[in-house]
């Protein structure tokens, strides 16, 4: 079974360190970055389906030198083999669509360069961009079919079928299940819960992980960079120039004032801890 987990880097927004140039539009080279939060459910899926029928994960991504970070936090957190970095300064500015062209295309070397693909996992949406296209445009170029809002899964590998539960659009409580062949991409929900009951995947969990541990530390030497020349795309078709959508500004959001009063007490006051643990220990007994 062989996977490969898609995952993005985007601005670290709980730093309170987001940076703007004067045209309003994001400066990602002045802005920490982190994994995408959505994708630690696609990473979680990609996980689950190896320790079940085993084979070879590989994560990928598509930005900046600096996303090999964000690679290796996604190899310590899938266990993944490898990582494919698809970078260069012709793509800066991609949009959903131009990014979902670049992507499909990666994954389109990979097989023909590495191995064939049996699914592509992608998280719901971007904590930047908010519109969840990148997964299902993906698809889309590459004629897979696709299964969205899932929150369980397995592979049936004699059949070639995926079986997921999923989210049925506008009803949270409503759960669907369904089948599709493979290959396909999988588009994982929040409420993705990863589940490990046998004792030979729970060790097998466990074995990968001491494994990962001593990879990572390496992970240069498991990371493969792509440029658009490698992937024989147009660069009329990507970047910039690629882009339908125009984003005319970005507006960053006020952080809200805190309205709740904050007393500081010093470690060293024992009346001060004497009156923090009066307070606290209503709550403790549960009343």
């Amino acid at each position: 079974m062989r996977s490969i987990a898609l995952t993005k880097g985007v601005p670290d927004f709980s730093d309170g360190a987001v940076s703007f140039d004067e045209d309003g539009h994001l400066e990602r080279g002045k802005t920490p970055t982190v994994m995408n939060p959505n994708d630690h459910f696609a990473l979680e899926a990609a996980l689950q389906t190896r320790v079940r029928h085993g084979g070879h994960v590989s994560g990928m991504s598509m930005g900046p030198p600096s996303y090999s970070s964000v690679l290796e936090e996604a190899m310590e957190a899938v266990y993944s083999d490898d990582s494919y970095l698809i970078s260069d300064r012709a793509l800066a500015a991609s949009d959903t669509w131009a990014t979902a062209i670049t992507l499909s295309a990666a994954i389109e070397k990979y097989q023909e360069e590495v191995a064939d693909v049996d699914l592509v996992f992608a998280g719901f949406k971007t904590a930047d961009g908010e519109t969840g296209h990148t997964g299902p445009q993906t698809a889309w170029c590459l004629e897979w079919p696709i299964v969205t809002h899932v929150i369980a899964l397995d592979i049936d590998p004699e059949e070639e079928q995926l079986r997921a539960k999923r989210l049925v659009e506008g009803d949270v409580d409503e759960i669907e299940t369904v089948e599709a062949p493979l290959p396909c991409v999988v588009i994982t929900d929040p409420e993705f819960e990863p589940t490990y009951r046998k004792a030979a995947h729970r060790l097998e969990h466990k074995r990968l992980r001491a494994e990962t541990q001593e990879r990572a530390v390496d992970h240069d030497d498991h990371l493969t960079t792509w440029g658009h020349a490698d992937l024989n795309l147009d660069p009329d078709y990507i970047g910039l120039d690629g882009s339908p959508t125009i984003v005319s500004s970005v507006d960053p959001i006020p952080k809200a004032p805190s309205e709740r009063e904050a007393t500081m007490i010093d470690p060293t006051d024992e009346d001060g801890l004497e009156q923090v643990l009066e307070e606290c220990q209503p709550f403790a007994a549960g009343d």
